[in-house]
């Protein structure tokens, strides 16, 4: 009794001991977790891209070449013809958009109209009308001395104009001074700018040689962007024009200003007011216009010099690929002991196409700096506001990204692709 009462106990608690969970023969053991890799931070891909670029400079700086070439073409070409625009766009606000000129057209037979002696009276009388002039084509050359051939003209043009020409077309003289009372009916010659510059006139006192006679240049007048004719025009009075020069009265052209709210109107009742007879031998245009189809042209002209640039940014791109491929074939080792270490495919994928956007994006900011130089130097030279429009800043470094990501894919896939073992083994 006592030895079974003794062991009753002992028993029971080796019971209890052993009465756990006993292990089943046919579960399989867990499989040990793999490590989770690292996670590189942007800064880290950013350390990593720009090593591999610092290794090889002088590859990295012409490969770059080739993307700021591009860049700096588009940039130029857009910023350029920016600020082209932007200049008539100011001539435009400055000398405004309410001139307008009236000339003769074609009659019904197909010959040259004219002008009646009274249309510049008539176009006066429109109410909106605040100032109006006139000039009209002499029948006659201008020439520096009277030992020139009269067939050598020079493209200059002598043209009668009435006192009011420089007030409607909002014009100034250079040099001296414009026509008067008094010296429009004198042997008197005021130049425009290219006349000037074509007959080597420089200053006012002295003589040219017009019809068979010596007249003498009282003024040059500053460039006129509304009226390019005037600039390449002898100007002298009416008085002396009929008198000297055998000038029939005739204008040819008429210029005339008016409320802006009020172009339109006056432009409807031009052609009946300056010939009541026949309006339909009338043309009414607006210099204005001329300008703004300018802006158009040199729009057109920047989109094939655009082309051009694009195909620049696309031999660079070529550029940075061929770059990187090389760059992933002779970083084989350094590409299996990353892998070896722990680093994975997606890693080194994004290593090398972190390389290629630098490269791209070195270009980039190189190819901008230097189209922005480029535009502000040609601008000033010019006397053009220089214009570099933010989106085409903001387009450069579109291009740049997109052309590092297309370049740097496959680089960076075929690295990601090696094998760390066959990358080793590599001599």
């Amino acid at each position: 009794m006592t030895a079974g009462h003794k062991g009753g106990p002992e028993t029971t608690r080796g019971r209890r001991r052993g009465s756990g969970r006993r292990p089943d023969p046919t579960r399989r053991p867990a499989p040990a977790r793999r490590p989770a890799p690292a996670r590189l931070s942007p800064s880290d891909v950013l350390r990593a891209g720009a090593s591999g670029l610092r290794a090889r400079p002088t590859r990295v700086i012409l490969s770059a070449l080739g993307i700021a070439i591009g860049i700096a073409t588009m940039i130029a070409v857009i910023g350029i013809s920016s600020s082209s625009r932007e200049q008539l766009l100011r001539q435009l606000d400055r000398l405004g958009t309410n001139l307008l000129t009236v000339s003769p057209g074609q009659t019904v037979f197909g010959e040259e109209a004219r002008l009646p002696t009274t249309a510049l009276d008539m176009v006066e009388r429109i109410g909106p009308v605040r100032t109006a002039s006139a000039t009209g084509d002499v029948d006659t050359s201008v020439r520096r001395t009277d030992r020139i051939p009269e067939a050598v003209t020079g493209g200059i043009s002598v043209q009668a104009a009435t006192g009011g020409l420089l007030t409607t077309l909002e014009g100034g003289v250079a040099k001296g001074t414009w026509l008067n009372a008094a010296t429009e009916r004198q042997p008197a010659v005021v130049l425009g700018s290219k006349a000037a510059e074509r007959l080597g006139v420089t200053r006012t006192g002295v003589r040219v040689w017009m019809g068979d006679r010596w007249f003498t240049v009282i003024g040059i007048l500053e460039p006129m962007p509304l009226a390019p004719e005037i600039e390449r025009s002898a100007l002298v009075g009416f008085p002396v024009a009929e008198r000297l020069l055998g000038f029939d009265g005739h204008p040819t052209t008429i210029y005339e200003r008016s409320a802006e709210e009020a172009v339109e109107a006056v432009r409807a009742v031009l052609p009946r007011t300056v010939n009541p007879e026949n309006p339909n031998e009338v043309e009414v245009s607006r210099p204005s216009d001329a300008l703004a189809a300018r802006a158009a042209a040199a729009g057109a002209f920047t989109n094939l010099l655009l082309g051009l640039g694009a195909v620049a940014l696309l031999v660079g791109g070529v550029g940075v690929a061929n770059t990187m491929v090389i760059s992933v074939l002779e970083r084989r080792r350094e590409i299996g002991l990353r892998r070896s270490l722990g680093a994975t495919r997606g890693q080194v994928r994004v290593q090398f196409l972190a390389e290629s956007l630098l490269l791209s994006a070195l270009g980039g900011v190189a190819g901008t700096a230097l189209g922005a130089l480029a535009t502000a130097g040609y601008a000033v030279s010019r006397d053009w506001p220089p214009v570099v429009p933010p989106w085409a800043v903001g387009g450069a470094v579109g291009a740049t990204l997109l052309i590092g990501t297309v370049a740097g894919i496959y680089p960076a896939m075929r690295a990601a692709r090696m094998s760390p073992t066959a990358a080793l083994s590599t001599s």
